[in-house]
């Protein structure tokens, strides 16, 4: 695996774990201002979030890596057998 390859994996991991992070912890404003958003949230904590994104996706990242550079699942192998 080439490091373009490593990167986009590690990103669409990344993406993936910040969509099923950002709505842990989320409170609505209680009363929203003129123009604001009823389901608006009060404090995202948006950095805290990317944070602990970045360290979820790198231990995913780690464990993909090392199942394809140990050929524990390798789909050229499936291939060749049909």
């Amino acid at each position: 695996m080439g490091w373009a390859t490593g990167l986009m994996v590690y990103l669409v991991i990344w993406w993936t774990i910040l969509f099923t992070i950002l709505p842990l912890g989320i409170r609505r404003v209680e009363n929203p201002g003129p123009g604001q958003d009823h389901g608006a949230p009060q404090a995202p904590q948006l950095l805290r979030k990317a944070i602990i994104t970045s360290l979820v996706a790198a231990v995913l990242w780690l464990i993909f890596y090392y199942i394809h550079q140990s050929d524990l699942f390798d789909f050229r192998k499936w291939v060749e057998n049909y």
